[in-house]
């Protein structure tokens, strides 16, 4: 069975896996970077994205995650995941993993009490539109040329795939909805197939 783990350190940790439960594949929460050898994708939760670099350093993770994302296996960062995952952040000197290919701005949806949930027509996913939830959301500003842009709202780009690497603004672990969580599995189970 196909074995995604979710990065345990921060976030809506149980929520993703009851996503990833609920696409067919295994749920493993990552907390050590031993861990990391046995799964076959990874999330990186929502969260608070300096927070999260913080204990993933204090953990001592960061070079494990880059050893993780060189090995080719696909990684999938959501909201704040998005930000470690970019491979430029604005307003910041350094990216953190820096492994996709985007530019990504933080908060660019407002503060938290301006959260809201939008509609969007998703590319590779079939059916109804995705209710997509926004808390304090980034969006990615610009995305280089072998990034395949999957989605936007009002004109930002909020969804996006690089290779292995996928990323959104929003948090599709806190609906019912698990056509996006089920699209990266696929990912995972086919990484050379762009679906």
């Amino acid at each position: 069975m196909t074995t995604i783990g979710v990065l345990g350190l921060q976030g809506a940790v149980r929520e993703h896996v009851r996503s990833i439960e609920a696409g067919g594949a295994k749920a493993v929460v990552v907390k050590k970077a031993e861990q990391l050898s046995d799964i076959d994708g990874l999330i990186l939760p929502g969260g608070e994205s300096t927070t999260m670099r913080r204990l993933i350093d204090v953990y001592g993770l960061m070079e494990p995650l880059r050893a993780f994302a060189a090995s080719g296996k696909p990684m999938f960062g959501t909201c704040a995941g998005l930000i470690l995952l970019a491979g430029e952040v604005v307003g910041y000197d350094e990216p953190h993993l820096g492994v996709m290919d985007v530019v990504v701005e933080r908060n660019s949806f407002g503060r938290q009490k301006e959260s809201f949930e939008a509609d969007l027509s998703i590319t590779g996913i079939e059916g109804d539109p995705y209710t997509a939830v926004f808390i304090r959301a980034p969006h990615i500003v610009s995305a280089g040329p072998d990034t395949e842009v999957l989605a936007t709202h009002n004109e930002r780009i909020v969804l996006a795939r690089h290779g292995q690497f996928l990323g959104c603004s929003f948090h599709p672990e806190l609906t019912d909805d698990h056509r996006l969580t089920e699209y990266f599995i696929k990912m995972v189970e086919s990484p050379a197939v762009v679906l």
